[in-house]
């Protein structure tokens, strides 16, 4: 924590989960017949969105995730540039992820997505404590795309 209160730390930006070649063996199998059976029923839009949608969870997965800067202070949240103001959301709450730790927002808006922020563990106690000087906590269940994300090692 510096002399103004702001608590700053870096974390990827996601977790990466090991993919074996089986995994990607796998997606090119399931990517192929789902589009076979869009060329079948001449859905040609569609056999094209899964042709691009397998290539970027390719790509997507392969690409090492970033390191990002955090900064906290008394109205929000900062990931490099961007800012997450605590009005914009109802609640926090803290996962462990796979032995990495996250800060959940849940957004004030119904459709918005919810951010998850990874944190080292030795600065812990200090993000969660400033966030709930802000916001409520609340424990963090995961929905149904969460759950999906998991299972299939995005």
């Amino acid at each position: 924590m510096d002399k103004n209160g702001n608590i700053s730390w870096e974390a990827e930006e996601y977790i990466s989960r090991d993919k074996n070649i089986g995994w990607y063996i796998a997606l090119i199998i399931i990517g192929l017949a789902a589009t076979a059976l869009t060329v079948l029923i001449k859905w040609w839009t569609f056999a094209a969105l899964i042709v691009v949608s397998v290539i970027a969870l390719i790509v997507y997965s392969v690409r090492p995730p970033r390191m990002l800067k955090y900064s906290l202070n008394s109205k929000g949240l900062k990931e490099n540039k961007r800012t997450y103001n605590f009005e914009e959301y109802k609640s926090f709450g803290v996962i462990n992820d796979g032995g990495h730790y996250a800060i959940v927002l849940t957004p004030r808006k119904r459709f918005s997505g919810r951010v998850w922020v990874y944190f080292p563990e030795q600065q812990g106690e200090e993000i969660v404590d400033a966030f709930g000087a802000k916001l409520p906590m609340e424990e963090v269940k995961l929905d149904v795309i969460d759950k999906i994300v998991r299972l299939l090692r995005i």
